[in-house]
């Protein structure tokens, strides 16, 4: 059985380009457009791994972060932050919050790849 992965992003090209890239390496995907999404996606479907935005309504990436490392039961989650705010407060605040992983928008596909196979204990693809 492949791995779920959940991508939480608000911009409908971002999620199409990694739905086809991450179904293409075999994983199972499952998509959130907002931040309140995310979190009941996150408490239903318990994704291995959430490639999640920063940026979204209702809940930025970071409050489903703060939730979801605060749950006892989803804190175990891999989260590659994905984000086009790559400042240095950004990827420090991530890091400070729980996140697994961090990678700037714009993203080579081969990066993500490698990554999403790191966190998910996968070989490389």
């Amino acid at each position: 059985m492949s791995h779920l992965v959940l991508i939480a992003e608000d911009e409908p090209n971002i999620v199409e380009s990694l739905r086809f890239l991450l179904e293409h390496a075999g994983l199972r995907i499952a998509t959130a457009h907002d931040g309140a999404q995310a979190i009941r996606s996150i408490q239903e479907l318990r994704p291995a791994l959430v490639v999640l935005d920063v940026t979204m309504q209702h809940h930025s990436g970071f409050e489903v972060l703060k939730r979801v490392r605060a749950d006892p039961e989803l804190c175990a989650t891999k989260i590659l932050i994905l984000t086009a705010k790559g400042q240095k407060a950004v990827r420090s605040t991530s890091s400070d919050l729980g996140a697994d992983s961090f990678i700037n928008k714009p993203f080579s596909n081969k990066e993500l790849l490698a990554e999403v196979h790191k966190l998910l204990g996968l070989r490389d693809p």
